[in-house]
């Protein structure tokens, strides 16, 4: 079920700090827009599941491109508590694992205390899972996980002012650049490209 967020406190001092952010300009910004709002259609792309236990629901307080600290990244904020499970999107195997982290807040001083999980795909795309809890991390560089394993949970290490899962896919252009791109999942609802504060309910058919 998506519904708008309780946390009306929460949510207020978030939307007064968006107002005092720029725009991005990549292309990929007003794309990506379009595909949330449906104005344009996607039938091709890669399915993802959300990266929690099925049936729970969470609140994405930032999507693609926001205006607080995503203006120019195709990356996903996941509201959550300390604890919570996270689980892989989809099949990979696990390429970068950093579980020593104990320190996070609103500083970037905190930035390299970030504990992550990072996962590639078979057609070469990744996924990257951060701010994870001190020593978690139930993977290690190597290994082969499914899609809906739990890999780790959440936290609130690294440069960030809550606990939350940040997330991201990206993918190669062949050349040796990498860039971060949208990804659809599927919800109890459908499949969705996830827009900024709903809940999202895990839900796989």
């Amino acid at each position: 079920m998506i519904r708008y967020p309780v946390h009306t406190s929460f949510c207020l001092i978030f939307l007064l700090t968006l107002v005092a952010c720029s725009v991005s300009n990549n292309p990929q910004r007003e794309q990506l827009k379009g595909l949330q709002k449906g104005r344009i259609k996607d039938d091709s792309s890669y399915i993802y599941r959300l990266p929690y236990e099925e049936g729970k629901s969470h609140l994405l307080v930032q999507g693609y491109f926001s205006r607080y600290t995503h203006r120019n990244r195709a990356a996903l904020d996941i509201k959550m508590k300390r604890g919570t499970k996270i689980c892989a999107v989809r099949d990979g195997v696990v390429i970068r694992v950093k579980e020593d982290g104990k320190r996070g807040g609103g500083n970037v001083k905190y930035r390299s205390e970030g504990n992550l999980v990072i996962i590639q795909h078979s057609d070469s795309s990744r996924s990257g899972y951060w701010h994870l809890q001190y020593n978690s991390v139930l993977v290690n560089v190597g290994d082969t996980v499914k899609a809906g394993q739990v890999i780790a949970r959440s936290g609130k290490t690294g440069y960030t002012y809550f606990p939350h899962l940040h997330f991201i896919v990206w993918k190669s252009d062949g050349r040796g650049q990498w860039r971060q791109i949208g990804t659809r999942f599927q919800t109890n609802k459908g499949i969705r490209y996830l827009r900024p504060f709903r809940f999202y309910r895990n839900h796989t058919e």
